[in-house]
C-alpha cells in the first residue's frame, strides 16, 4: 500500500455518526428507518413483557377466588361490572349470559348452554386479540429488515463504484468510506432483526400459553354450569 494512500486512510473518520453523514440520503433514510424499527421493536417487547405478566398474576388470583368454595353468585359480585383480567372477564361473560337465561318465573330458556359457552368463546377472542397486538409487528420487522439494510449496502456500494468511476482511482482511500456506510445499513437490519425475532417467538408462546389457560378455565366452567342445567331440568 502506497504511503499517500494509509495516510488518507488514517485521516478518515470510521465512527458510526460519521459514517451515517458521508452516506448518501438514501441510505441515511434506510438507517434511520431501521433504527426506529428497532426502538418501536423494544417498545412492544417491553410493553408485552408487562402486559403478559399482569395477565398471570391476574389469572392466578381469579382462580384462587374462583374454586375457593364461594357460590359463583357471589364471586361474581365481588368481580364487579367490569372486572380485571382476562380469565374474570371470562367468568363475568359466562355468568352475565346465564342471568340472562332465566326467565322471570325462574327457568331457564331453551339453549342456554350454547349461548353461555357462545359468550365466554367472544370474551376469549377479545383477549386473545389484546395479547396478540402488536406481535404482528415484531414478525415483520424480523423478517424484512435484513433486506431493508441489505436494500441500503446495495445502494451504498453502488455509490463506491460510482465514485471510482468518477475520481478514476481504485485507491482504498476512494473505495473504504463507501462501502462501510453501506455495510452500517446491513448491521443495523440485523440489529433490528434478530431481538425482533426472539422475543416475537418467546411472547408469542407466552400469549398461546395465556390463551390456552383461558380456554381451559371456560371448558372447566361451562361444565360446572352443564351440570347445574342438568340439575334444574331433573
Amino acid at each position: 500500500m502506497q504511503p499517500d494512500t494509509i495516510v488518507a486512510a488514517q485521516t478518515l473518520d470510521f465512527s458510526l455518526l460519521a459514517l451515517f453523514l458521508r452516506a448518501s440520503v438514501t441510505v441515511k433514510l434506510v438507517m434511520l428507518l431501521l433504527i426506529a424499527a428497532s426502538f418501536w421493536s423494544w417498545a412492544i417487547i417491553i410493553q408485552k413483557h408487562f402486559d403478559l405478566k399482569r395477565a398471570k398474576e391476574e389469572a392466578r388470583d381469579f382462580d384462587q377466588a374462583f374454586w375457593s368454595g364461594e357460590p359463583l353468585d357471589t364471586v361474581f359480585e365481588k368481580l364487579g361490572p367490569e372486572p380485571k383480567g382476562g380469565a374474570a372477564r371470562i367468568f363475568a361473560a359466562g355468568m352475565t349470559e346465564w342471568r340472562r337465561s332465566h326467565r322471570t318465573d325462574g327457568g331457564l330458556i331453551a339453549g342456554a348452554q350454547s349461548r353461555i359457552e357462545r359468550a365466554m368463546n367472544v370474551a376469549i377472542g377479545r383477549e386473545g386479540e389484546t395479547l396478540q397486538k402488536g406481535l404482528t409487528y415484531l414478525a415483520t420487522v424480523g423478517s424484512i429488515s435484513p433486506f431493508v439494510g441489505l436494500f441500503g449496502t446495495v445502494w451504498g456500494i453502488k455509490g463506491s463504484f460510482e465514485e471510482i468511476a468518477t475520481q478514476q482511482s481504485t485507491n482504498l482511500a476512494v473505495v473504504a468510506p463507501g462501502i462501510a456506510e453501506a455495510l452500517v445499513a446491513t448491521g443495523l437490519g440485523l440489529l433490528a432483526a434478530i431481538p425482533a425475532v426472539i422475543f416475537y417467538n418467546k411472547l408469542n408462546q407466552d400469549t398461546d400459553t395465556t390463551i390456552g389457560g383461558y380456554e381451559s378455565f371456560a371448558d372447566e366452567f361451562a361444565l360446572i354450569l352443564s351440570r347445574q342445567l342438568d340439575r334444574n331440568a331433573a
